[in-house]
């Protein structure tokens, strides 16, 4: 609140948890300013932690200019009783999060979207196109939530709130993007690699830490170095799965015997993914459809159990350097846009509408591709999108349509594919994973579920000034002639196993369509949480069958990732108050 007792306010913020972080909260105040901050913020000439009472002081000096001078992961609140006036911000990366609503009396803050709903004097309801959102990305992206009112900060995003209620909002930083192609990979490689180790050190600080192992490449290389910085093996967490398809143990095995660490091996099973799923809806405070949470948590959990209480992860170098497939798979249709028009509309646009086209293997391939590559971007990367694929009218009802906006999900995607500085597709696309796929998704995915076994998690591969090297990189190096990650392997060749290098992108994804289909417990627990589905009012009667339908006798993996979106949204509806589940009208 704005008015009367802000300073009472921010410490029940801190008392209730609801501005308490994985590293606690920290808070200072003096002449009428008062700042609370969660993480591990630091300057750029101190590796230090900056402590609340030195923000404050350097705040008085610079005020919003200081934000573009902090680095590492924070969450940051800053009342001013003088101006009257509530400041917002997270990190460049979306590491933290902060949500907010801002009512006829005052603002409430959280670190929780469901702490700042509860408040009275919001008390939000469930938000339709929160909703939507959800079942379309698998998560609410910011900056909505899925309460009606609330609001999440995007990554680098500051927010002012004054005593009127008015709202100001703008960004503190954006990466730095080169375009135009370079040619000193020898002096660039002993940068990564200089800025690799300097990166782990500041994530590994003074703390016994473990690390998560996949086996792919960014997990490889964080154990790796973190054996070479520590003097001794590092201890990793790995999970596999007893299901054909989905185990990938023999790469976390090739990484252990390669740099001789002290490696924990774990195999899921259907009964630990059946325990884990009412975990999922009470640690998240939106709903979250990410299945890898299951192993993130149970990673956690091993380590945590052994004694360790830091972990380091290995997200974020697809989405610097350039390792999601659809990049390179993008390029191809960037080809069509590159044609001079004469050659397009003169010969390849009437060959693919010439009649009978559709009736051969070729013509059809033809059609598909001209199809898509007249689509933009980023809109193109959601033809394969499960809402977007099919007649909105065939998979919701008519109330629920028409209290949303069906275009919204694109104009959300467009915002930092078109925010980023640069005039690549490739880099555009990075801006746009960083915001989607790491910050909504992965970091939140891992963040929360580690947290919930009692551990803290640090990513050193998306080090801030790692990220600015990334930025550093031009487009030609990170995806080149459709092959990805071209920098980041070439600098590790040698240091990582040519097997994992080569090897295709996996990660922990989780068999959770192929068990519902023969693990009997969870097809029930299933089968019940569809029932209460059907029961919303929200999808059309016969989509949940059809759904179920085609996971039995279609692809198990496909469906079943839908099946696991509806169980998580009806088991995290379920884990909440009564009041909450109501749509706002």
């Amino acid at each position: 609140m704005l008015e009367g007792g802000a300073a009472e306010v921010a410490q029940r913020c801190v008392a209730e948890g609801g501005f308490a972080g994985r590293a606690g909260a920290d808070l200072a105040e003096s002449d009428g300013l008062l700042v609370l901050i969660v993480g591990r913020p630091r300057s750029a000439r101190d590796s230090a932690p900056v402590t609340a009472r030195a923000l404050l002081a350097r705040w008085q000096e610079r005020g919003r200019a200081l934000l573009g001078e902090l680095h590492g992961p924070f969450a940051l609140a800053v009342l001013d009783r003088r101006r009257r006036t509530l400041t917002l911000a997270i990190d460049r990366l979306g590491i933290h999060s902060l949500a907010f609503a801002v009512g006829p009396r005052g603002a409430v803050f959280a670190t929780r979207a469901d702490r700042v709903a509860a408040h009275p004097e919001v008390a939000a309801a469930l938000s339709p196109q929160g909703l939507f959102h959800y079942l379309y990305f698998y998560q609410v992206p910011a900056p909505g939530t899925v309460f009606h009112g609330v609001e999440k900060l995007l990554p680098a995003e500051w927010v002012e709130i004054d005593a009127c209620g008015g709202v100001a909002r703008g960004f503190y930083w954006r990466l730095a993007y080169r375009d135009a192609p370079r040619h000193d990979f020898v002096e660039q490689r002993a940068r990564f690699h200089g800025l690799l180790r300097e990166s782990m050190a500041r994530a590994r600080g003074e703390d016994a830490v473990a690390a998560f192992l996949s086996g792919g490449t960014d997990s490889s290389t964080v154990a790796g170095v973190l054996t070479e910085l520590q003097g001794t093996p590092a201890r990793t967490y790995s999970i596999g799965f007893a299901a054909e398809g989905f185990d990938e143990m023999e790469y976390a095995r090739l990484a252990a015997r390669h740099f001789g660490l002290d490696a924990r091996e774990y195999y899921l099973t259907p009964d630990d993914v059946l325990a884990t799923i009412p975990l999922i809806a009470t640690t998240y405070d939106e709903p979250f459809a990410n299945e890898s949470a299951v192993s993130a948590y149970h990673c956690a959990r091993l380590a945590a159990a052994d004694g360790y209480r830091v972990m380091l992860g290995g997200d974020g170098g697809d989405e610097i350097f350039g390792g999601n497939e659809r990049y390179a798979k993008q390029g191809v249709f960037e080809l069509y846009g590159a044609l001079p028009a004469p050659l397009r509309r003169g010969l390849v646009d009437p060959l693919a509408a010439l009649p009978g086209m559709g009736a051969w293997w070729g013509g059809r391939k033809l059609q598909s591709y001209v199809r898509q590559a007249r689509i933009p971007l980023p809109e193109r990367m959601e033809s394969y999108n499960f809402v977007h694929r099919q007649p909105l009218a065939e998979m919701f009802t008519a109330d629920f349509l028409a209290a949303i906006d069906p275009e919204a999900p694109a104009a959300l995607l467009r915002d930092p594919y078109n925010r980023a500085a640069s005039d690549s597709y490739i880099n555009r696309m990075l801006h746009l994973d960083l915001k989607f796929t790491l910050a909504d998704n992965d970091l939140r995915k891992v963040s929360a579920m580690a947290a919930a076994a009692g551990v803290e998690v640090r990513y050193p591969l998306i080090d801030d000034a790692m990220v600015e090297f990334s930025g550093e990189v031009p487009p030609d190096w990170k995806v080149r002639r459709g092959y990805l990650r071209w920098f980041f392997k070439r600098a590790l060749k040698g240091y990582l196993p040519d097997a994992i290098i080569d090897k295709s992108k996996h990660g922990f994804g989780l068999p959770f369509g192929v068990w519902v289909r023969e693990h009997g417990p969870l097809r029930e627990r299933v089968s019940d949480r569809l029932a209460d589905s059907q029961r919303r009012g929200w999808l059309q009667p016969g989509y949940v069958e059809r759904l179920r339908r085609a996971h039995e006798a279609e692809h198990a993996t496909y469906f079943g990732k839908m099946l696991w979106v509806l169980v998580t949204l009806e088991e995290w509806l379920d884990a909440q108050p009564d009041r909450v589940v109501r749509l706002h009208d």
